[in-house]
């Protein structure tokens, strides 16, 4: 089912937290809660840290990324995780993917845009009437 709430949420944005975290990582390295905040300013918020931490679990078994625990001066140590050699290999393939996808979805909303005469309500404010 579509969400209508925010850009990705629930099961739309679980297949692509792969490559999201994996770009984050390569950005800067980081620890979990730390990640799901820059997720969030990248626009993908609402992830469950259970989730996240998933998926950083299976990543760390793929070799895509290695976490190390690093003493932190205001609370326990936290895991940071760096991104490998095979995970910017992975992480680039994605990227690439992700450049295939976008074009198709801009194809979508160009068509729509096309469809849709301009004095008809933005798409997110279509509504159904029965």
């Amino acid at each position: 089912m579509l969400q209508t709430g925010g850009f990705m949420e629930g099961g739309e944005v679980r297949g692509l937290l792969h490559p999201f975290l994996l770009l984050l990582i390569f950005e800067r390295p980081g620890h979990g809660y730390e990640l799901i905040e820059r997720l969030e300013r990248m626009g993908v918020g609402g992830v469950e840290p259970a989730q996240v931490y998933r998926v950083l679990r299976a990543l760390e078994r793929e070799r895509l990324v290695v976490s190390t625990w690093v003493p932190s001066a205001s609370g326990p140590a936290r895991r940071r995780y760096e991104l490998t050699s095979e995970g910017r290999t992975r992480l680039e393939a994605w990227m690439a993917r992700l450049a295939r996808l976008g074009h198709i979805v801009e194809s979508c909303l160009s068509r729509w845009r096309k469809a849709v005469p301009a004095t008809a309500p933005a798409p997110d404010r279509v509504t159904v009437r029965p």
